[in-house]
């Protein structure tokens, strides 16, 4: 890998370093879905969620398509939740060494 690949895929991982754009993912995940569904889900401003996937689609995670007076999201990746379980195993193997290490202060 060289500098610029690295580059792009931090990027990536920048643009899903938010809990709302988190959310947005899985709901996509599901099927496609508008600003204003997500906008629920989010329970943040239509405004907001726009933002986020203003973000998402510049790092080419999400694509839109218009249908009459709205906007569908779509998720171009969903390989990208492959990254999701991997932060749940990491999150998983820090609290099993955790709990090891309160144990063994407690022995």
């Amino acid at each position: 890998m060289n500098y610029r690949q690295a580059k792009v895929r931090a990027e990536i991982l920048k643009a899903m370093a938010h809990p709302v754009r988190v959310l947005i993912v899985d709901a996509l995940l599901r099927g496609d879905h508008c600003v204003r569904e997500l906008n629920r889900l989010a329970r943040i401003s239509q405004s907001n969620v726009s933002r986020h996937l203003g973000v998402l689609k510049k790092a080419g995670i999400v694509t839109d398509r218009r249908q009459a007076m709205k906007v569908y999201y779509h998720l171009e990746t969903p390989c990208i939740l492959k990254a999701f379980d991997c932060a749940a195993e990491v999150v998983q193997a820090d609290s099993r060494r955790r709990n090891d290490y309160l144990k063994s202060c407690v022995s």
